[in-house]
């Protein structure tokens, strides 16, 4: 029997299948449409149901004999839909600047700090719950006709079982969510004026749904018993697919965006998380907790930079048989070795996330001269992404973490100038697993437990989580960094009345 996870991204899906020994089979990727403009940042969910189901189909023709498929997605997004499950308008995501005026009425009415302690977040306009304000105050005839409120988890889980139930994980992303009682809090929505019983029923991460309906399986090409598993809000399913399962592990998720993602023992100081805009997070394990310390842009930045100035590049590293990422790492390592570039990179390109959560923050490169290349300007972009995660792990320090070493996932993972060069700045070690994909692997591993196929999740972990290359921080270089981070922590506050 075979299992499968389904990570549900922001601009596109994918199904990775693994045998029951943990053994990596493959995976199917389609991406969607997302739709960007001055006053928001909305998506059609029917694409991404129409992405989901022709994932599922590509694996289940590969692969007829999966038993379960675990579901895990992106946050904050939601859709209100009609009894069917039709969405009845396209969905804000968390990037879109609408809710800012209602989030305040909010915080106004209840007070930032309760809020915090209610939910586990500062109030924020990326939240679900201020959106879904103003589309009832805004688009009045869309939330007279909804039935369901989902978020994206919930709403593929409703399309392919029936059943209306979110992870908790996924619910604090709604700013909505009681993380003492696990429960949706009446206080917040009669504050926000949304009814309660539009939402999905909150669950424990990895809670099975039930199984494919006669309409879905046909949909899919698999049999009506495949079960269906709730697992979590990406950050969280990534954090169990690198195996950080107590607070001495954190995880590095060097994708698109950049998180670092420490684990708490108990819960953590609210007071201190709030003052960084710190989410706190159940997590898999009873009594635990995650964060979230990110950046809009990590892999982002890098991607950028290539796209807009490594045309040239891209061409030379395809007739070498490589990445232009290696290609231009290799470059700036013949010039300069491993010294820092001395750019300040300010990553603020999509805005400031924690713990700032400036949204009109914009990006900066400092320190330029005509000497500057192609090479040194890639590393700067990266140094600046690390730059900010330590800015963060900084900020973390009063909340209670103990972290002895982060374990790398993500894209970002593969590139070892990159995790050498965190593990410098942060003054601490970083594994880099064998599957950077571990979003997808830590829906699998909780769809292994709740089929029967793992007996826990330690033993999930054993087959599936491999550290191939452990990178050490050197003293020597950690010193370099931090003289210029000293600067670095100046950039952000020299530059925003600026912009």
């Amino acid at each position: 029997m075979k299992i499968a996870g389904l990570d549900i991204g922001t601009t596109g899906c994918k199904c990775t299948v693994f045998v029951e020994n943990g053994k990596y089979l493959g995976k199917a990727y389609r991406d969607y449409p997302v739709r960007r403009k001055v006053t928001g940042h909305e998506i059609d969910v029917s694409t991404i149901m129409d992405g989901v189901l022709a994932v599922i189909r590509e694996m289940a023709g590969q692969h007829p004999d999966i038993g379960g498929i675990g579901i895990t997605s992106f946050g904050e997004t939601f859709v209100m839909t009609d009894g069917d499950g039709k969405p009845l308008h396209n969905a804000m995501l968390y990037t879109d600047p609408r809710g800012g005026d209602e989030v305040k009425r909010l915080s106004e009415k209840l007070g930032e700090m309760h809020i915090a302690e209610v939910t586990g977040l500062r109030p924020h306009e990326m939240y679900s719950l201020p959106k879904l304000m103003w589309m009832k105050g805004n688009k009045p005839e869309v939330y007279a006709q909804a039935k369901h409120i989902f978020l994206m988890e919930d709403y593929v889980v409703y399309h392919l079982t029936g059943v209306a139930q979110i992870d908790y994980s996924l619910a604090t992303r709604t700013m909505a969510l009681d993380i003492k009682n696990l429960c949706w809090s009446q206080e917040m929505f009669d504050a926000a004026g949304i009814d309660v019983k539009l939402m999905s029923k909150p669950v424990p991460t990895g809670t099975p749904a039930g199984h494919l309906t006669a309409k879905a399986a046909e949909a899919v090409g698999l049999p009506e018993g495949v079960t269906i598993v709730s697992i979590s809000h990406d950050q969280v399913a990534a954090a169990v697919g690198a195996g950080a399962f107590d607070g001495d592990v954190a995880v590095d998720g060097a994708g698109t965006v950049e998180c670092l993602t420490p684990v708490y023992d108990e819960m953590p100081d609210i007071v201190e998380m709030y003052k960084g805009y710190f989410s706190v997070v159940p997590y898999v394990i009873p009594g635990k907790y995650v964060a979230y310390a990110f950046s809009y842009t990590g892999g982002a930045l890098i991607d950028w930079c290539v796209s807009s100035f490594a045309k040239d590049e891209k061409k030379a590293a395809q007739a070498q048989g490589i990445s232009v990422n290696e290609l231009l790492e290799a470059r700036y390592r013949q010039e300069h070795g491993d010294a820092p570039t001395g750019l300040l990179v300010l990553p603020h390109f999509a805005g400031a996330a924690t713990p700032y959560m400036d949204t009109g923050s914009r990006g900066a490169i400092l320190g330029l001269t005509t000497d500057t290349g192609l090479p040194q300007l890639y590393r700067g972009c990266m140094e600046g992404v690390a730059y900010e995660m330590a800015l963060n792990a900084r900020a973390l320090k009063s909340s209670g973490v103990h972290y002895k070493k982060l374990h790398a996932t993500g894209g970002g993972a593969r590139s070892a100038a990159w995790m050498q060069m965190k593990a410098d700045m942060l003054d601490v070690p970083i594994v880099a697993l064998r599957t950077a994909d571990a979003g997808t692997v830590g829906s699998a591993m909780l769809t292994g437990v709740a089929i029967g196929v793992f007996k826990n999740l330690e033993d999930a972990a054993a087959h599936m989580v491999e550290p191939i290359h452990t990178y050490e921080p050197r003293p020597e270089m950690h010193a370099q960094y931090m003289k210029l981070y000293e600067k670095y922590e100046k950039v952000y506050a020299a530059v925003r009345p600026l912009v």
